[in-house]
C-alpha cells in the first residue's frame, strides 16, 4: 500500500463504505485508521486446543473505575472471520474504558452447529476465568456480536445448555448486545448458513427466538433499517417485542445510512458519524451491570 490509510483524505474513506469488511484490504483499511494509544494488546490467549480457539485482549491505557469486560464475536456467515481484522472493534471499545474480548471461533464447513456455539461458551468460560486480571468483576461482563456473531451472543445468553455446559450460566452475564443478529432464519437458504446448520436437518432449537424468556439477560438490540442480509424485521424487531413481553429489560436502535456490513464498521472512529453504534453500546453497558 502506497499511502497509509489513516493518511487518506475522510472523504476518500466515506467512499470505501461499500468495500468495508466485505474484503480483507477493506478491513485493513479501517484497522489502519484506528488510534494505537489507547489501548494494550494481549493477542493469541487460548481458550482452547484447537487453532481458532484463542481471543485478543484490549485493555484500555486509561484505566476506569470499575472497569466492564465485552467478548466479541464477528460474522461472516459462520464460515469467514479472524479476530485480527477487528482490531477496530477492540480500540473502540478499549477508548471508552472497556476491556474487550475478540475471539475466533471455529467455522464452517470443516465444523457444523454447535461448534461454533461450544467455542463461544468457552471462550466466556475463559473471560470469567480470567477478568480480575484486568481489573474486572464478575458482575460487569457482557457478550456482544455482530451478524453471526449476534447469533452466538444470543445462543449464549438465553439458551442455557451452552453456558451450563462450561459451569456458567445467562444469569451471570451482565447483558447481551447484538448487532444486525439473525435471530430466526428458518427454513435456510443461504448456501453457506445451510453447511453451517447442516440443513435440512436444523434443529427448531437452534433459532435464538426460540429461547427468548423471562430468563434473558437485559439486552441491547441494534440493526440498519435496511438490511440486504439479515431481515431486521423478522429478527431483531421480533426478538424485541418478545423480550419486552416477558419483561425483559430491552434498549433497541434501528439506523439508516448504514448496512449489514458498515452497522459494525461505524464503531471506529473514522465511521462513527454514521450511526451511534458506539455511543450507544457504551451507555447501554454504563447503565447495566
Amino acid at each position: 500500500m502506497n499511502q497509509p490509510a489513516s493518511k487518506l483524505p475522510r472523504r476518500s474513506l466515506l467512499a470505501m463504505l461499500p468495500a468495508l469488511l466485505s474484503a480483507c484490504s477493506g478491513v485493513d483499511i479501517l484497522n489502519a485508521t484506528v488510534a494505537t494509544d489507547t489501548y494494550q494488546r494481549t493477542p493469541g490467549q487460548a481458550y482452547g486446543q484447537h487453532p481458532r480457539q484463542k481471543v485478543d485482549v484490549y485493555q484500555p491505557k486509561t484505566p476506569a473505575s470499575n472497569p466492564a469486560m465485552v467478548v466479541f464475536f464477528y460474522g461472516g456467515s459462520w464460515s469467514s472471520g479472524d479476530r485480527e481484522d477487528y482490531r477496530f472493534v477492540g480500540e473502540a471499545l478499549a477508548s471508552q474504558g472497556v476491556v474487550a474480548v475478540v475471539a475466533d471461533y471455529r467455522l464452517s464447513p470443516e465444523f457444523r452447529y454447535p461448534a461454533f456455539v461450544q467455542d463461544s461458551a468457552s471462550a466466556m468460560r475463559w473471560a470469567f476465568d480470567h477478568a480480575a486480571e484486568y481489573g474486572v468483576k464478575p458482575t460487569r461482563i457482557f457478550v456482544m456480536g455482530h451478524s453471526a456473531g449476534a447469533y452466538n451472543a444470543a445462543m449464549l445468553a438465553m439458551d442455557k445448555r451452552w453456558l451450563e455446559a462450561v459451569g456458567l450460566a445467562p444469569a451471570r452475564l451482565a447483558g447481551w448486545i447484538g448487532l444486525a443478529g439473525p435471530y430466526d432464519f428458518l427454513p435456510i437458504k443461504d448456501k453457506k448458513t445451510q453447511a453451517a446448520f447442516n440443513w435440512p436437518d436444523t434443529p427448531k432449537d437452534s433459532q435464538p427466538l426460540f429461547h427468548a424468556s423471562s430468563a434473558s439477560p437485559p439486552a441491547l438490540l441494534l440493526a440498519p433499517v435496511h438490511d440486504s442480509v439479515v431481515d431486521p424485521l423478522r429478527s431483531t424487531v421480533a426478538m424485541v417485542q418478545k423480550l419486552k413481553n416477558a419483561g425483559v429489560r430491552v434498549e433497541s436502535a434501528q439506523f439508516d445510512g448504514v448496512s449489514h456490513a458498515t452497522l459494525i464498521a461505524a464503531m471506529a472512529s473514522v465511521l462513527r458519524g454514521r450511526a451511534p453504534v458506539l455511543a450507544r453500546v457504551t451507555a447501554f453497558i454504563g447503565s447495566t451491570g
